[in-house]
């Protein structure tokens, strides 16, 4: 592992890659809050510890908030598989860094826009700029493999 965190493209992309898992784990708990403030709860148990059947419903900015993490899951792990098979490929530190910072500028801009509603097309357009560097990093991984194969 010592060697890894030598190398550094592979540590930058893991101080990325650290900084979303950590956000993702943010969201995720900025879910459970809205949902104890809200008492709005998925399952009848959680209800019934708080107050009662009537708070195992929906809530509109629950939703919101878990379709954010959500959103994270589909696009996050992907880039941490990108991410950490890209910095095996020898890319240059400028470029690998600019790869995982537009990244990760991008899915807290898509976020933000989420949790607080943004207008339209801020959202998509945040999610749009974080697709480049991983669809950048997928074809540098198959131009890279494809040499051997």
């Amino acid at each position: 592992m010592a060697v890894l965190i030598r190398n550094e493209v592979f540590s930058c992309f893991v101080f990325y890659g650290v900084l979303l898992v950590m956000k993702m784990y943010v969201i995720a708990i900025v879910t459970g809050q809205v949902r104890l403030r809200k008492k709005a709860f998925a399952n009848p148990e959680d209800a019934l510890r708080h107050g009662g059947l009537q708070y195992h419903r929906e809530d509109p900015y629950v939703e919101r908030c878990r379709r954010a993490h959500i959103n994270d899951m589909e696009n996050i792990l992907p880039f941490l598989f990108l991410g950490a098979i890209y910095s095996m490929t020898g890319p240059s530190v400028a470029a690998a860094r600019i790869h995982f910072m537009v990244f990760f500028m991008a899915r807290m801009l898509h976020t933000i826009a989420y949790l607080f509603a943004l207008q339209a097309p801020t959202r998509s357009l945040a999610y749009i700029v974080g697709q480049i560097p991983c669809v950048s990093m997928a074809l540098q991984i198959l131009m890279a493999v494809a040499a051997y194969a």
